[in-house]
């Protein structure tokens, strides 16, 4: 059979007519108009992606396949870069076509371990059917504020000690923003010496090297959790050719943890002073600061401050600061998923080598710090590197903040020496165990800490410490059980987060945390086959979150067999 000639010159014009169609989903007019009127004059950069995809979803409470495909071609990227990037997140509702949008308001219930000992479980169960059709209920992994269990948050509300009526009376009101009332501004701080520090050393009264060297003497070292010396990182990013750039990370996402939203809903330019005397001493050009999505008012109050001192003449001549918000991942508290997500991508760990303070943001040298590292910055150069290091106990040295939850009388934040026992700090600290309850178990060190029996109560809480017996201290998130609680439910809780905050990117953590979090559901645990997961975690997976995973489980096989009989 013959064909037609088709005349070549036809072909070429066929050919770039279809080259120059837009690929994917065609954009809607009307979503383009929305989508640009929300962003204004706002850069359309593509490390935006994630601060553009939070204003359409606080605008219509939720994403839409043509407001992302308007995104897209507003940004000038591709359809699909837009798209992994809002179904990575979990505080995003990605709808597609056909799909209902979900109701109006959202009320989040914590699940956490701490909320889930103090009746989460109920409130959960109850809501939905209490609040109607209009209001969705779901669960959520953690949402910082642990001391004050059973928590929900109400749109952007949190609802602290949670019952059925101030959850009720919180959706009838639900526009209403928590912002801390009562905390240090700047003018309140000026006038107490702050920013005097920073002072000396932008006008040359202290050096570099001895700003360095003091931190050093101190002994301090990150808080975030793997404990790096912080003097000792800023030597290492300042020897790194710049331009240098800076992460600080308030993402805090560890359940159990909530000492940085504590200190900075109390006294936010010590952070702040003590974040701009590391840029001056390291050479940085430019701050992003990382902070969880669910910590509405500390992003409000921050807003607010850093308008204030970006307004002073003296801050002309500082790097610029950018707040970065969040999107409900846990693994962005690793630092360079941080970074990940800061430059507007999906929060999934980089292998290493290079490490962060030679190839972070952008590809520059970065210097990555915790809220609380930065925020002893001011008072250990005041006071001098051997004040710092002269408070410990049982032959450790510093002070601790320690996140305290779960069956004590007393919890929250509590200052101590670096050293202190569990028992200690239960007792002289936490107002001993609530009434009716016995100490049971503590976790030491938050979700992936491990968890140790009460007859080991005289183990020192610091950096190395815990090492020898399973455990780390982390960010010294400690949560108490009492002998209304059982080791064996609590790491079933904390499988369960693990399952749901795994990037995914490797299959140890992918599949180990599904496999392991089955398993430990059962009656009975096939602990050869548990053995063997941990081991592959450990040694496979890419990040801390897989490697540590397996510890609640670990311990409970190791310290507790008697549960699993």
């Amino acid at each position: 059979m013959n064909h037609p000639i088709i005349p070549i010159a036809v072909l070429d014009a066929s050919r770039q007519r279809k080259r120059q169609a837009p690929k994917g989903r065609r954009v809607d007019p009307i979503a383009l108009e929305q989508v640009q009127r929300l962003l204004g004059d706002a850069s359309r950069q593509s490390d935006l992606l994630i601060e553009h995809l939070h204003r359409i979803q606080d605008q219509y409470g939720f994403l839409s396949s043509a407001h992302l495909a308007a995104l897209a071609h507003e940004m000038k990227l591709a359809q699909t870069e837009v798209y992994e990037v809002a179904s990575f997140y979990h505080h995003f509702d990605v709808v597609k076509e056909g799909q209902d949008a979900p109701a109006p308001l959202t009320v989040r219930v914590c699940e956490s371990l701490s909320c889930e000992m103090a009746g989460a479980g109920d409130l959960l169960a109850r809501l939905p059917t209490i609040l109607g059709r209009d209001v969705r209920v779901i669960g959520a992994p953690c949402v910082g504020r642990c001391e004050q269990a059973p928590v929900a948050v109400v749109g952007q509300n949190p609802v602290p000690n949670a019952t059925i009526d101030k959850v009720e009376a919180t959706v009838t009101a639900h526009a209403v923003k928590h912002i801390p009332e009562e905390y240090i501004d700047l003018a309140e701080y000026r006038a107490h010496g702050g920013y005097e520090l920073l002072a000396q050393c932008l006008n040359g009264k202290r050096e570099v090297e001895a700003v360095i060297k003091e931190m050093e003497n101190s002994g301090l070292r990150g808080l975030g959790g793997a404990g790096f010396p912080a003097g000792r990182k800023w030597r290492i990013v300042r020897a790194e050719a710049g331009p240098r750039l800076m992460a600080v990370n308030i993402d805090e996402g560890e359940p159990g943890t909530f000492k940085d939203r504590v200190y900075l809903e109390r006294d936010p330019h010590r952070f702040l002073e003590g974040m701009l005397i590391a840029s001056w001493a390291v050479g940085i050009e430019k701050i992003y600061i990382y902070l969880r999505d669910e910590y509405h008012g500390c992003r409000a109050l921050l807003e607010a401050e850093l308008a204030k001192l970006r307004a002073e003449p003296a801050m002309a001549n500082a790097p610029a600061i950018e707040l970065r918000r969040g999107a409900g991942a846990y693994i962005c508290g690793e630092e360079s998923a941080m970074i990940e997500s800061i430059e507007g991508k999906r929060g999934m760990p980089r292998l290493r080598p290079p490490y962060v303070a030679q190839v972070g943001l952008f590809g520059r040298p970065t210097l990555e710090h915790n809220f609380e590292t930065l925020y002893w910055v001011r008072q250990i150069l005041e006071q001098g590197g051997e004040w710092f290091a002269s408070h410990g106990t049982n032959g450790r040295k510093g002070l601790r903040s320690f996140s305290v939850s779960g069956r004590v009388k007393n919890p929250g934040v509590k200052l101590a020496p670096a050293g202190i026992t569990i028992q200690q700090l239960i007792d002289e600290h936490c107002g001993g165990m609530q009434d009716g309850h016995s100490f049971y178990a503590y976790l030491p060190g938050g979700a992936s800490g491990g968890i140790l029996p009460a007859t080991m109560n005289q183990i020192p809480l610091d950096f190395d410490t815990l090492q020898p017996y399973g455990c780390f201290i982390g960010s010294a998130a400690v949560m108490v059980l009492s002998d209304q609680d059982t080791a064996t439910d609590a790491a079933r809780n904390l499988m369960r987060f693990f399952q749901h905050e795994s990037c995914g990117q490797c299959t140890p953590c992918r599949v180990g945390t599904a496999k392991a979090s089955a398993i430990i559901e059962q009656p009975r645990w096939n602990l050869p086959l548990l053995a063997d997961l941990s081991l592959v975690m450990r040694d496979a997976s890419i990040c801390g979150l897989g490697q540590a995973a397996p510890n609640p489980v670990d311990c409970v096989v190791k310290y507790f067999p008697h549960e699993l009989v």
